[in-house]
């Protein structure tokens, strides 16, 4: 039990609930070290109030540092996760996830941004030392890929997000910043940090948490802090609606650096996790924590479903939930020098072709097509993703795009093959004639071993699967 004294009013009614991801698990672990009977206070504003144009100081370009978790070993998109983190996962033809919150930072004009890997993070890696490595450079800032590692004094890999930010304090504080933006690298978001850094200096908070506002599917994941009328807090493990004050944590913190410091090397010297471990202990010592209100789109990936819904929002004519078209905060990404698609007699309506796709007389509706897709001849495709490939087969691919060493399944999808509400990853082999269709309206489904997998009835072709000709899924 944690008591709230609050030492202004909040925005909430009196039985609000502040959820905190995570919150309700461990809560108590390594509080042993603690002072007891700290006061604290908790506020809470919004992304929606009234904006005025006060100069940030120290300025953010100087004083804050973004922390960016690329992985998790718990990912809830396998089997896009088999070989890649979470942050690597294509999106919307050119991108990766990872490119939405790195770029927030450099919209947000925060230029000193370090990623944090571990998991499956050896194309997350490539990607972040190749696509921003001169980004910044004009700004003396920097995109530092810091991978887990050993030591003489740890000898384990990194054991939660708090153990990574305490085992690479010495890195994070080679710069004199006075506050860690912490992020996690697959959200699909556009948020304004600067904004979320001015709340927090306004409110002289030591911790702020940024938490959605706005009705979400209730999650097992998701921890809740209720606060009663007598001013006592508590972990929840209950969703109710938001209209009852129950909001979503984001899994976005900005901490003040003595703040972070103190948490992690004096008071949880082994906790592991931010939100169950770090943030109750910051209350129970009397820091001042923070709810920050964020009114926008935002989606964690959760599942294969909500992955595709979110690539599906990039091809919608109005109400374009994710916008990367524009032009005041563009979407970064790695430069490619890629030839222009060629497109050959297709019919395509309300989709969205990446570069260098070699794309002949086919039918292509409401699809995303990745870079360097090859399509056959007579393919039908409707909502559906498709990766694309990171090569070309050289001489094997003709200008025309078509096969001409038939002893193998080239990269690409294969003529006359149809595919219907489908995510297609990167480098698949699909044959001629094939249907891609759930025939049989299967909700889940392992077939791994035979090169797909269905989750929630959409059917996941996996990296470098071959499906051969005149196959039915």
């Amino acid at each position: 039990m944690v008591t709230l004294r609050l030492s202004c009013p909040i925005i909430v009614k009196p039985q609000a609930k502040l959820p905190i991801l995570g919150l309700a698990r461990n809560q108590q672990k390594h509080l042993s070290k603690l002072p007891s009977s700290f006061p604290a206070s908790l506020y809470i504003c919004s992304s929606q109030e009234p904006h005025y144009p006060i100069p940030l100081f120290p300025p953010v370009d100087q004083s804050v540092a973004a922390v960016v978790f690329g992985d998790g070993s718990e990912s809830r998109l396998y089997p896009l996760t088999k070989r890649r983190s979470e942050g690597a996962i294509p999106l919307a033809a050119n991108y990766r996830l990872v490119d939405a919150v790195i770029s927030n930072c450099i919209n947000s004009n925060i230029n000193k941004i370090y990623a944090l890997t571990q998991f499956n993070s050896t194309s997350l890696n490539l990607h972040l030392s190749r696509a921003f490595s001169g980004i910044l450079r004009g700004k003396d800032g920097f995109v530092e890929v810091i991978a887990a590692y050993q030591s003489l004094e740890d000898q384990d890999w990194f054991q939660g997000n708090a153990d990574a930010i305490r085992r690479c304090l010495w890195v994070l504080e080679e710069y004199p910043v006075t506050e860690f933006l912490i992020l996690p690298g697959h959200h699909l978001y556009k948020m304004d940090y600067q904004r979320l850094i001015e709340a927090h200096r306004n409110n002289k908070a030591d911790i702020t948490i940024v938490a959605l506002n706005a009705i979400r599917d209730k999650h097992p994941g998701f921890g809740f802090l209720r606060v009663n009328p007598a001013n006592q807090g508590k972990s929840s493990r209950k969703s109710d609606s938001v209209a009852s004050g129950n909001f979503p944590s984001m899994g976005i913190y900005l901490i003040n650096r003595d703040s972070m410091s103190r948490l992690l090397k004096e008071y949880l010297p082994e906790a592991t996790d931010l939100g169950s471990e770090v943030i109750p202990a910051a209350i129970s010592t009397g820091m001042k924590v923070e709810a920050y209100l964020f009114d926008g789109y935002w989606e964690d990936m959760r599942s294969i479903e909500a992955f595709y819904h979110a690539n599906m929002e990039c091809i919608k004519r109005s109400n374009m939930r994710y916008n990367f078209y524009d032009r005041d905060c563009p979407v970064y990404t790695m430069p490619r020098c890629l030839p222009p698609t060629m497109i050959r007699e297709a019919v395509i309506i309300d989709s969205v072709v990446g570069d260098g796709c070699i794309i002949n007389r086919c039918k292509i509706k409401g699809t995303i097509i990745g870079m360097r897709t090859r399509i056959g001849d007579g393919a039908v495709i409707e909502d559906s993703v498709i990766m694309g490939a990171d090569f070309y087969q050289g001489e094997d691919i003709q200008s025309s795009g078509k096969c001409i060493n038939h002893k193998a399944i080239p990269v690409g999808i294969g003529e006359d093959t149809r595919i219907k509400k489908a995510v297609i990853d990167k480098n698949a082999r699909i044959g001629k004639n094939v249907l891609i269709i759930n025939k049989d309206g299967v909700q889940e489904g392992d077939r791994e071993a035979n090169g797909y997998i269905i989750s929630e009835g959409i059917v996941v072709i996996l990296h470098g699967a071959e499906i051969a000709d005149g196959s039915i899924i």
